[in-house]
Order: structure tokens, then sequence, then C-alpha cells
């Protein structure tokens, strides 16, 4: 089977680098541009730093940040018709995942009319338009949602998140400044960035892992496995590796897909309102466990990558298990908790058919039964 990369037109790293967005907008020749924010980022101004520069150069903009933090069928249609009312011909989209999200679901669909009803996007919606020009300017270290051709969306009337797959999405231009993150909040900081192991990892031992995406994952889950402690810390050094090491789990990640931990974490996140990157800390050393039989060598080298010494004298089960002690401990060196109380045993049931139905399942490289699933979910418990 072919290997295929799809990555960002541009992307700008370093401190300071949204000074690159005016050029890029007057390049474009863009009007009006649409800013997606949320409310948090608008109310710290952290949204302002790009709107200044917009200010600045005299450049018409428009900000919605009517985004909630899991962003619902109705955040993107409420978007979708802000866009339309204020004639915007481009899309700035400041935020984490939520705005970025958001932003790709309005601008597939302002491309693709036909695919109004937000639910036809799920899965690998056929969409015929590249989504409208945009320019992503995380504000996390995590979701690498600037570089992925990924969104999720919540769906709040059948209580389930759904994820959606289409190279149209892309954002064009990713403006990755780690300035931009400074002010993350110490549990945002963790959560995130297990998010972006979670992507590393799950990535690296996926059905449709090859060469190419191996070299993204494993120098992602080095950089943040170096860095996200001293990122929680408040460390500016730390901050600016996590946000390089966060876009290239997503280099690789979003050309090879996820697995069974991602497709759970949708789950618990749409039932009980945990956070994504809470969700996924909790289940990866969970499902590294399920999984390990399935992987090969892999863990060894995942192993090598968190800086545990001596992989190569220890036996196949001993690197297994230091990879999963490593990530175990790096979890809750960062605060992560283990368990959710929230989860109840009458749920169990559905949430691992939900689980098992979600997008990112199958490129698990273990098959998984319903009795399996519920049992992961109750290790939670």
């Amino acid at each position: 089977m072919a290997g295929r990369i799809v990555l960002n037109n541009v992307s700008y790293h370093g401190a300071g680098c949204i000074k690159e967005i005016v050029p890029e907008i007057q390049r474009g020749g863009y009007k009006h541009i649409f800013v997606t924010s949320d409310p948090d980022l608008i109310k710290f101004g952290v949204t302002g730093k790009v709107t200044a520069l917009l200010d600045e150069a005299g450049i018409a903009y428009t900000v919605y940040s009517g985004i909630k933090p899991n962003p619902t069928i109705e955040n993107v249609k409420e978007g979708v018709q802000a866009f339309k009312d204020c004639g915007a011909d481009a899309i700035v989209a400041i935020g984490g995942g939520s705005s970025m999200d958001t932003a790709k679901a309005i601008g597939v669909i302002i491309a693709n009319p036909e695919f109004e009803d937000v639910r036809s996007l799920e899965g690998v919606a056929p969409t015929k338009n590249h989504a409208v020009p945009t320019i992503a300017v995380p504000t996390t270290a995590g979701t690498a949602a600037e570089v992925t051709i990924n969104y999720v969306i919540t769906d709040v009337e059948k209580q389930r998140k759904f994820v959606c797959v289409d190279t149209n999405d892309i954002p064009a231009i990713a403006v990755v400044d780690p300035e931009m993150m400074y002010s993350m909040p110490k549990g945002l900081t963790a959560a995130t960035g297990m998010d972006a192991l979670t992507h590393a990892i799950e990535g690296y031992i996926t059905k449709a892992a090859w060469e190419m995406t191996d070299m993204f994952h494993l120098e992602a889950i080095r950089l943040i496995s170096k860095n996200l402690r001293s990122a929680v810390a408040g460390e500016i050094e730390g901050r600016e590796g996590m946000a390089l090491g966060q876009y290239i789990a997503g280099m690789g990640f979003s050309n090879v897909g996820l697995g069974i931990d991602h497709a759970m974490a949708h789950t618990l996140s749409a039932y009980y309102d945990t956070p994504h990157g809470v969700a996924c800390a909790m289940f990866l050393p969970i499902v590294m466990d399920f999984n390990k039989e399935y992987t090969g060598e892999r863990y060894r080298e995942v192993a090598r990558a968190m800086g545990v010494e001596g992989v190569d004298q220890m036996t196949q089960e001993e690197y297994r298990q230091a990879a999963i002690d490593a990530v175990q401990q790096l979890s809750i060196d960062v605060g992560i908790p283990t368990k959710n109380e929230r989860i109840r045993e009458e749920d169990l049931d559905q949430l691992a058919i939900d689980a098992l139905h979600d997008a990112c399942y199958p490129g698990n490289p273990r098959e998984a039964t319903k009795e399996q699933v519920i049992e992961m979910f109750r290790k939670l418990m």
C-alpha cells in the first residue's frame, strides 16, 4: 500500500513567528478575516496578540468566540452563519483543538455547502473542495490540530463525539509560536502534553505505521519525554520543546491514524465531559498493556525514546514493561489522575459499543471485543 503524507503548505516555528500572519494574509489578498477563538483566550489577551497585528495592518476581521471546550454541532452551525454574515474570505484559528476543529468544520462547509448537515462530515467525507484558506495558531502544545487532517465534533443530542477525516480540512498555514502558549495553566499543559504523547505512541504502533511516520513519532516521543515536566513547571525551554514535539507528532499520526486509546477517550469525554488530554493519558498505560503482544519490538524504541537506559540488554517482556512504566511515571509526574469516579457501571456497555464504532479504533494493532473494552474502562473506576 502506498504511504501518504499530507502537511501544511507552509508552517512557521519559533518565538515571535506570529508576525508572519499579516504578510501571509497580504500575499493571499484576503480582505476580511474570520477569527475563531474561545472566550478565555480573549479574556486573558492571548487572542489579542494576533488581532493587534491585524489592527496595525488595517486588516478587517470578525471574531467568533462561541466555542465550547468540546465543540458542538451547534457551534459549527453558528460559526458557518457568522462567517457568511460578515463576508469573510479566510480564517485565522487561534486556540487549542476546540477552536481549530470548529474552524475546520466551518471552512469545509463554506467550501462544500452540500455538507451543511454537520453529521454528514463524520468519517471520511467525500468533499470536493479544499476548506476556506485557514491560518492555524495553536495556543496549546498537544492537539496538533494545526497540522492534521482530523477534527472532532460533539453531538450533544446523541451524547457522542464523532471524528472527521478529510485532506481538504488541513490548514494551509500553521504558525506555531511558543510565546502563544506561555500562559497555559499547569493542568492544561500536562493534559495537552500527554495528548501529544498519546498521538505519538498510538501513531507509532498503528496498523498503517511506516518508515516516514516512524521517524516523526519517535522524535516526538523523545521531545515530549524530555520537555513535558519542565513545561508543566513553566520553564520556557520546556514550552518551546513541547511546541515542536506536539507538531511533529501531528505530522505523523494525521497520516496513519491512531487507535483504541483515542476511541475510548472520545467516548469518555462525550459522556462525562472529561478533558480529552486527561482521558487519553489515563488510558495510555492501560492500552499499551493491552496492545503489547501485537507490537513486535516497537516498545523497545518507545522506551529508548522515553529515556530508559539499557533497553538493548532487556528481554522483550522487560522492555515492553519499561515503556509502559515510563509513560505511567511521566503521567503521574505531571499530575494526571489515574481514576475517573464519574464512570458508572450501567454505562459501561454503551461506552464500549461507542468506542468500537469510533473512527480511531480500526487503526489499533489488536482487535478488541466489547468485553475487553469494558474491562479497560473498568480499570479507571
